[in-house]
């Protein structure tokens, strides 16, 4: 038996004392990818096209070494990010051009790397994130679009903006979710704290933005689907807090669609120094954050 400390292996949330081995470099990397082509992002032994495989692909080019990644959220199939957050590690130097636009020339079109940063040891995509933010972007017409259809959900009947936000306030907090999150999720506690929740329409869209500490599978998604019953008028606001209330998924509205959902933002402590950048999604926001037009 051997004692002593636990070995390093490549990627892992560094324990307390330990340090990466002097020939080994810690990177992070903010991706932005259009979901609708991909199986999620996470690879999967099936060799379905996913995000995570094609970024590996790419990077193990650059690297000319193979490289595996970490990332701050697993999204689903057809869920898209502007700013999903991975890490690697890996023996190869590189400066940051290389992993920015050398990468890129080995990516397709729907992915593309924002930026990249060697990061110290210590950090972990996962694990020293402390909050996540979605947004959630509705067409809300008569007649379902036809540009960018495969970004953005749509629901003909019009939809009471301000009836969901009321309804969106008795989320706010730290709750037991386990009505608005899918039944194969995973997680070992359905609690988890919803720091805000916006609401605004722009013309024909209705844009929710969320943030959390952590989500579970499927949330933002079922969140919105309650929503959309509220401001649809099938449900009254008093609704939402017995859903949550009744711990039962069965109890909740339909799952939204994943097409207009994205990954806007990870927040990570201060002392990481990582870029900002604005969170989008940037064929529908303006250059200061705002919606275009």
């Amino acid at each position: 038996m051997v004692y002593g400390p636990k070995p390093y292996t490549l990627n892992t949330e560094l324990l307390e004392g330990q340090s990466l081995p002097s020939d080994v470099y810690r990177w992070a990397l903010a991706i932005e990818y259009n979901g609708a082509a991909f199986h999620g992002f996470q690879a999967q032994k099936s060799g379905v096209a996913t995000v995570q495989h094609s970024l590996e692909l790419a990077l193990s080019k650059v690297a000319d070494e193979p490289i595996k990644i970490i990332c701050a959220g697993r999204t689903d199939t057809g869920v898209h990010a502007t700013n999903q957050i991975v890490h690697f590690d890996t023996h190869a130097v590189r400066k940051d051009r290389a992993f920015v636009f050398g990468t890129n020339t080995h990516l397709p079109a729907s992915v593309v790397v924002r930026w990249s940063k060697a990061v110290q040891g210590n950090f972990h995509a996962r694990f020293s994130a402390h909050a996540r933010t979605y947004r959630y972007v509705i067409c809300n017409s008569y007649v379902r679009p036809a540009l960018a259809h495969d970004q953005l959900s749509w629901q003909r009947h019009p939809l009471d903006e301000s009836l969901m936000q009321q309804a969106a306030m008795h989320l706010i907090g730290e709750h037991d979710f386990s009505s608005l999150r899918a039944s194969q999720c995973q997680a070992k506690s359905p609690v988890r704290t919803i720091h805000h929740i916006h609401i605004q329409r722009r013309g024909d869209l209705v844009i929710l933005e969320i943030q959390a500490n952590a989500f579970l599978h499927h949330m933002v998604r079922n969140i919105v689907g309650v929503l959309m019953e509220v401001g649809m008028g099938e449900q009254p606001i008093s609704w939402v807090p017995e859903v949550l209330a009744a711990r039962n998924r069965c109890e909740a509205a339909d799952t939204a669609s994943p097409a207009g959902l994205y990954l806007v933002h990870v927040a990570y402590p201060d002392h990481f120094d990582l870029p900002e950048a604005l969170p989008g999604p940037h064929h529908i926001y303006d250059e200061i954050g705002g919606f275009a037009g």
